[in-house]
């Protein structure tokens, strides 16, 4: 049996995670963004915004968890899996900060590959900031431009989501991925 492990990212604000639990309720299998659990552990230990206080750790973290999901993905039953956010995102956040990063990242997202990537524009009507989210939007616009620039470095052909209605997003994305 074909397995899709499909990718829907976007830079911060821009309606990943509404996605996600749109297509939880519809019934499709969807692993959740993990950064925000990274950042409350940290701040559980005193650390206030880990991916500003160490951002290689930061990142490390999110890889091993984002490698778990792609394994967890590929050992589930369901035939069609969504991810919030892929490997290759983590290099992309590294690239906006210009911090570097051992070249096992690349490795992982040369290895860990993935079906359909989903591309989520900035969309400032919908923008908000939050205790995980600092980023305002200019810098969420370049957080998107580091993200379709790094998921084309690997070879990815973006599929990028309209802005639409939470329904309308979610049937583009059912309706790309049956073709």
């Amino acid at each position: 049996m074909s397995k899709d492990i499909i990718v829907i990212t976007g830079g911060p604000g821009t309606g990943k995670t509404t996605i996600i639990e749109g297509l939880i309720e519809k019934g499709y299998t969807c692993f959740p963004e993990i950064s925000r659990e990274i950042i409350n552990e940290a701040r559980k230990q005193g650390i206030e915004q880990l991916f500003l206080e160490n951002p290689l750790l930061f990142s490390e973290l999110l890889l091993e968890g984002r490698k778990k999901q792609y394994t967890a993905a590929l050992e589930h039953p369901n035939p069609i899996l969504f991810l919030d956010r892929g490997i290759p995102d983590i290099l992309a956040y590294m690239h906006y900060i210009g911090d570097s990063y051992p070249s096992f990242f690349e490795e992982e997202c040369r290895s860990n590959t993935y079906t359909k990537v989903f591309l989520l524009p900035p969309w400032e009507e919908i923008y908000k900031c939050d205790e995980e989210r600092y980023e305002n939007f200019e810098q969420a616009k370049l957080i998107f431009n580091h993200l379709k620039e790094t998921y084309q470095s690997f070879g990815y052909k973006l599929i990028e989501v309209p802005k639409d209605t939470l329904d309308n997003r979610i049937l583009f994305i059912l309706e790309a991925i049956s073709k």
